[in-house]
């Protein structure tokens, strides 16, 4: 699965997919990829990546209370 990061456009590979679904982990390890060899792997923080359409990433996947408000009711 890739993802991109805002800043700069670049595609980032996710290389822990749990990790990134888990909304208790602010970062994920991923690999770079930008020019025509291949990158190291690296931590990335989710709110700095989104999907390659531009979308965010699903508030379930960032804030481990997301559904607090909703239990409340």
């Amino acid at each position: 699965m890739y993802l991109r990061r805002k800043e700069s456009g670049d595609l980032v590979e996710v290389l822990d997919v749990r990790a990134l679904v888990d909304p208790c982990r602010e970062h994920i390890p991923g690999r770079l990829h930008a020019g025509e060899e291949l990158q190291e792997p690296a931590e990335y923080a989710k709110s700095e990546l989104e999907f390659p359409s531009g979308e965010p990433l699903p508030r379930c996947w960032l804030d481990p209370h997301y559904r607090e408000e909703a239990l409340r009711r």
